[in-house]
């Protein structure tokens, strides 16, 4: 099987990994890709976005399958572009896509269905005196959320309802673009979050990855800006047998046959970014793809043939097929540029990964330079994933393979999985 995989980040570069283990994959190639996937497959420098030019590709290189790795593509319809092709796509609809594309959608779609999601209401610039008042209804901190698709920026958490108020009006003024024309006004749920992956055919068949949890402040203990994820731990403690099974009937269940019900073609992952409420699950968010960096540690766990999966929830028939995973840990950690989630350097010389042994180093800002250096294109560079014996062995062995991975200004989070851990501790 030719599959064509869209995406450049640590997310693609991990499934480009497990993809490439596969008996019965023949050729991959990665679009655009990065300084690293070139050891899974063939880069094609093409943008996910450039329909055309993946048509042509797809008929020149007798591509079988595409796998759309980030949401954009999916966002802009490009299941819709292939339906008629002699190609499948393992990825949503247009429709289906718009459980990420538009954040009120998804709230409507949760409520019309009756999963456990935070009381909200969408607001646009006619609307403001409104979500002014609604504001001032809810307890602080105030959630305020671009409907669109904003590079993961699109969503704010302020402790003051005055600077609430102001950000609510300077969003819809256009702070994110056209993507906060509406925004969405949650209350806030306090708990513990998760991410919960779930691969479905779109004809009811669905299966449930291991679950991760990913770690977004850029400072020690929780602090500092967003990013876009600087580490990510698996499996997580509070996801038991017990809370699983909640999760699998209050809001997996629900969200397949919503889709089905409103005649929504989706065929792919469906990513749940959960909350633990005193241990009743809630959905924070859907994204219609896996995570970036928790799917650089879910791999790790997989044990089954992800190309067989694909393919099957491509060809809406999963049937019996077993997903099956490692009971081991597997951690995330990221590295990156100094000055990251602002501005940062480029073109850096990365050295050292030679000299990785017990980690598996996913690039996801790298690229090679005219002189044919690795350097460093992005604020995120490598994702450092391990497995071991428990989550301490496995961040113990991502430390140390940072300690060879060189180049000027890197940085990376000592803390990930602490949480984790401490919970653990207080359970034995």
């Amino acid at each position: 099987m030719n599959i064509l995989l869209l995406g450049s980040g640590g997310r693609e570069s991990a499934l480009a990994w497990k993809m490439a283990q596969s008996p019965l994959l023949d050729k991959l190639f990665i679009a655009p890709g990065n300084g690293g996937t070139s050891q899974y497959g063939t880069n094609v420098a093409m943008s996910p976005l450039d329909f055309e030019a993946i048509d042509a590709f797809v008929t020149e290189n007798g591509i079988d399958m595409i796998v759309a790795g980030n949401e954009d593509p999916l966002v802009a319809g490009l299941y819709d572009y292939f339906e008629d092709k002699p190609v499948k796509v393992c990825g949503p609809s247009k429709a289906g896509a718009a459980l990420e594309g538009s954040k009120d959608f998804a709230k409507r779609f949760m409520q019309a269905n009756g999963i456990p999601t935070a009381r909200y209401r969408s607001f646009n610039a006619s609307t403001l005196a409104e979500g002014k008042e609604f504001l001032a209804s809810l307890n602080p901190p105030y959630v305020l959320k671009a409907d669109g698709l904003a590079a993961g920026k699109g969503v704010l958490i302020i402790d003051s309802l005055e600077e609430a108020q102001k950000a609510l009006e300077e969003m819809l003024a256009g702070m994110f673009g056209k993507s906060s024309a509406t925004v969405v006004v949650e209350e806030f749920l306090s708990g513990i979050e998760c991410s919960v992956f779930v691969l479905t055919d779109g004809e009811g068949g669905y299966r449930v990855l291991p679950v991760a949890k990913d770690y977004k402040r850029i400072g020690e203990g929780d602090t500092g800006l967003n990013t876009g994820g600087m580490g990510a731990v698996s499996p997580v403690i509070f996801a038991d047998e017990e809370f699983m099974a909640k999760v699998d009937a209050r809001i997996i269940k629900p969200t397949i046959k919503g889709l089905r019900d409103a005649g929504i073609v989706y065929r792919g992952f469906i990513f749940l970014g959960l909350i633990n409420v005193g241990g009743e699950p809630m959905v924070i968010e859907y994204n219609v793809r896996m995570g970036d960096p928790e799917t650089e540690a879910v791999m790790l766990r997989v044990d089954s043939d992800l190309v067989e999966l694909l393919d099957a929830a491509a060809s809406g028939a999963l049937g019996d097929l077993e997903l099956r995973h490692s009971p081991d840990p597997a951690v995330t950690v990221m590295m990156v540029s100094e000055g990251y989630p602002g501005s940062y350097p480029k073109g850096r010389e990365i050295t050292g990964l030679e000299s990785v042994e017990e980690s598996i180093p996913f690039h996801a800002g790298t690229a090679v330079d005219a002189d044919g250096r690795l350097v460093t294109s992005g604020g995120r560079v490598i994702s450092v994933s391990s497995t071991g014996k428990d989550i301490a062995d496995a961040l113990a062995k991502s430390y140390r393979s940072i300690e060879k991975i060189k180049f000027d200004g890197k940085y990376s989070r000592r803390d990930i999985g602490a949480d984790l851990m401490a919970l653990a501790s207080k359970k034995n």
